[in-house]
């Protein structure tokens, strides 16, 4: 059973920076992709970032430039450093891993106040 587990979300002040955690564990092991996805109130869940088993990352326009997708193969880990926050990246950030089924951690808050 595949468990992810999100940390590193918070309160900010716009401009700010913080670093998201993805821990995976639990079988199966093997991906397509890892990524990041976030809900705001009263939103629809959208897409924010991917990065594919061989590295190849995918940004929604909205955060090119200044959200970056990562990953520790070691640590069974992905990332996502968020820079030049904006009040409008206020949402509840998932994780997700898609494999021959998709699954989804149980969310972080981030909040970015102007």
């Amino acid at each position: 059973q595949v468990q992810l587990v999100e940390s590193g979300g918070g309160s900010v002040q716009a401009g700010g920076s913080l670093r998201l955690s993805c821990a995976a564990s639990g079988s199966p092991f093997s991906f397509n992709a890892m990524g990041w996805y976030r809900q705001a109130p009263g939103k629809q869940r959208e897409f924010v970032a991917t990065i594919t088993r061989s590295g190849n990352t995918n940004y929604a326009d909205s955060v090119k430039g200044r959200f970056t997708i990562s990953r520790d193969t070691a640590k069974n880990t992905v990332y996502l450093q968020m820079n030049s926050l904006k009040p409008e990246d206020t949402a509840v950030y998932y994780c997700n891993k898609q494999a021959s089924t998709w699954y989804w951690g149980q969310g972080t808050q981030v909040t970015v106040s102007s």
